[in-house]
């Protein structure tokens, strides 16, 4: 279980965050200067060079996003030019990419971060720029939202990558790339000129996620632990019936592999600070049983966050990095493994960092939004600042002058043996990846403007008047 620190606070961290983007401006400027883009999208480290690896094109976003968030911090220009140019030049076949579940990522992380800049005044921008990212945020959505597929009762999902049956837990936060959509004014345009509202599409796949992704303690199946998540929900396309539990990256279906875990305990988190934002009659209008008005919608996701949340500090060890999976089988010959803090370099099960940073920033929001509405909150927020004060430093934190990666102990895909393994070893080590990196920039970004007491970073702050553009 997670030992949480109390007495944590934002400014506590104000060293570890000067450290953090300094690093940051370091690793990137070795990255960039031998980065062929015409090599595809850098994915992970290996001996501290990125490398890529052609499954789906779904880390190009976070490569110049972190170059933004970088500028952001630090205000340095060469990498606000490298974020902006990377982003114009290599981002546009991704905001028509009907392939992926990846929006949300990628264009969101780009043109919406560039937005957001805008809108701070953060950037001298003319005013078709900011039109321009606008349009490209507006054509990502529909295009996310062409991948829907209806299910009975009003469900639905964004199928991924994987096929029309697949729904990925991960995908709870490409529905960002929806809500962006619809807050810029935006609707998807179908067969037959039938417009179909994408908030109505990004509310019913958070549901069906809910339902089929998330476990309640309600004795679903033998391995019915609430707040464990299952990567992928297979359905019966001709039935449109639930089938199975399933995963791609995940140990087995039945454990719970803790980077899906993350994605939705973050992805909950900042679409609640969304939601919570609109008014009453655009959640009414949408016409879902089950979401009948704004509050029963915040309730319902708010309860899946606390149970996701719950049981990924329970289940994690002391210093707040997890396992790359709880069901993980070489976790048997680790004494106490959820009692003593985790050991990126022990000989049975590596750990994934990029979870514990995607999980921060969501513990974060999910505290800071209880807090708001007058509820207990401080045991997320505290346990946030917890994680990220562990990654913030070593053995996290990559202080190799020759290293490309920001974010150290990472892992992609465990059982297709991707990862790099130092020599000698057999498991997994050392190594980055792009959206271990960004995640760890944006929990920095996140806790600064706490610290600073400034602007809430959030992926919606692009949108003027905080909802419509």
């Amino acid at each position: 279980m997670i030992a949480i620190d109390q007495s944590l606070t934002p400014q506590d961290l104000k060293s570890d965050l000067s450290r953090l983007f300094e690093t940051a401006r370091e690793t990137q400027s070795r990255f960039f200067a031998d980065y062929d883009p015409g090599a595809g999208a850098p994915v992970f480290t290996d001996g501290g060079r990125y490398t890529s690896r052609g499954w789906t094109e779904w880390t190009q976003g976070f490569v110049y996003g972190s170059a933004l968030l970088t500028f952001d911090a630090l205000g340095d220009r060469e990498m606000l030019s490298r974020g902006k140019k990377g982003t114009l030049e290599y981002m546009p076949p991704h905001l028509t990419h009907f392939g992926v579940h990846d929006h949300g990522f990628n264009n969101v992380s780009t043109y919406g971060n560039l937005l957001r800049l805008i809108k701070e005044g953060r950037l001298d921008g003319e005013a078709y720029e900011a039109d321009l990212y606008r349009l490209a945020l507006k054509v990502s959505g529909a295009a996310q939202a062409r991948r829907f597929v209806e299910l009975p009762e009003s469900l639905g999902y964004v199928a991924s990558f994987n096929g029309l049956h697949s729904l990925f837990v991960d995908t709870i936060r490409s529905m960002r790339s929806l809500m962006l959509g619809h807050g810029l004014g935006m609707f998807y345009w179908g067969e037959q000129d039938r417009k179909e509202s994408l908030l109505s599409r990004a509310l019913k796949h958070i549901e069906t996620t809910l339902r089929y992704n998330l476990y309640w303690g309600a004795g679903r199946d033998a391995y019915d632990e609430a707040g464990r998540t299952v990567h992928e929900a297979i359905f019966n396309l001709e039935s449109r019936a639930f089938r199975c539990p399933s995963t791609q990256q995940g140990y087995s279906p039945f454990s719970t592999w803790t980077r899906g875990q993350a994605w939705l305990i973050s992805g909950a988190a900042e679409e609640l600070e969304f939601l919570e934002t609109l008014p009453d009659e655009e959640i009414q209008g949408c016409g879902l049983p089950y979401y009948p008005d704004k509050e029963r919608l915040l309730s319902r996701l708010c309860d899946a966050a606390r149970i996701a949340a719950d049981h990924f500090i329970t289940h994690t060890p002391p210093d707040g990095v997890p396992y790359w999976d709880t069901g993980a089988p070489g976790l048997a010959h680790i004494p106490n493994y959820q009692d003593v803090p985790a050991d990126p370099y022990n000989p049975y099960e590596p750990v994934d960092s990029s979870a514990a940073a995607i999980t921060a920033q969501g513990l974060l929001r999910l505290g800071n939004f209880l807090k708001s509405r007058g509820d207990r909150g401080e045991k997320y927020s505290a346990a946030g600042l917890t994680i990220a004060k562990q990654l913030f430093d070593e053995p996290y934190l990559a202080v190799d002058p020759d290293h490309q990666g920001l974010l150290l102990h990472a892992v992609y895909h465990r059982p297709n043996g991707w990862d790099a393994t130092p020599a000698g070893t057999t498991v997994p080590a050392g190594e980055s990846c792009q959206w271990g990196d960004y995640h760890l920039l944006e929990l920095g970004l996140q806790i600064k403007r706490m610290a600073e007491a400034g602007p809430s970073y959030s992926f919606f702050a692009c949108l003027d008047g905080g909802i419509k553009g």
